[in-house]
């Protein structure tokens, strides 16, 4: 029986996680499976892995042939080269307690890339943030600034119409009181003209 390391995929449509599985070669996917190793999430950035290296370790020793997927977590995990160590303590190359430390150092090196990611991808999410905040202010000031011109224009409009409705009025008025009083007048000429 060939056995392999493989992803078994989970979760829903446009959003998959996996399981890292030791399955049967000629097992189906999704079908079974001889044991759970961990899982991959590579939907956050950076991906998510959880993986047992020692179980990985015990399987890759005993003859479990990782995917091709499966062989670059397994590397990324660090499983690859505690495997390439203990060859080297098996050869005599290296004491046990040497390899041990190899691996330790390897291990915080990585871990330190992954921490000076997330934090570089917190401060462009930040800096994104904060330029998208500047440009959204800019914009509400020009239309802050669009809306008093504007607010400025028609009460000037108002005014204008307020000063033409006003001297309309006032030549109204003036028309009115002009042809007026030469009617009073006339009246109060007859009037008198009546008395006499």
């Amino acid at each position: 029986m060939a056995v392999k390391i493989r992803l078994s995929r989970r979760g829903k449509k446009n959003y998959a996680y996996y399981h890292i599985v030791v399955a049967d070669s000629r097992a189906p996917r999704d079908g079974r499976i001889i044991e759970t190793l961990g899982t991959y999430d590579p939907n956050p950035n950076p991906a998510k892995i959880q993986l047992d290296t020692e179980k990985a370790l015990y399987w890759l020793n005993n003859g479990a042939q990782p995917t091709l997927t499966a062989r670059r977590l397994l590397s990324y995990k660090g499983v690859l080269l505690k495997k390439h160590l203990y060859k080297g303590v098996a050869k005599g190359a290296l004491t046990q307690e040497q390899a041990d430390a190899k691996w330790e150092a390897w291990i915080q090196e990585k871990e330190a890339k992954i921490v000076a990611k997330k934090s570089k991808l917190e401060q462009e999410t930040r800096a994104e943030v904060k330029k998208r905040l500047e440009a959204e202010a800019k914009v509400n000031k020009e239309r802050a600034a669009a809306l008093l011109a504007k607010r400025e224009e028609v009460a000037a409009r108002l005014a204008a119409a307020a000063a033409a409705a006003a001297a309309e009025a006032e030549e109204t008025i003036a028309e009115i009181e002009g042809t007026a009083v030469p009617e009073v007048e006339v009246e109060e000429e007859k009037d008198q003209a009546a008395t006499e």
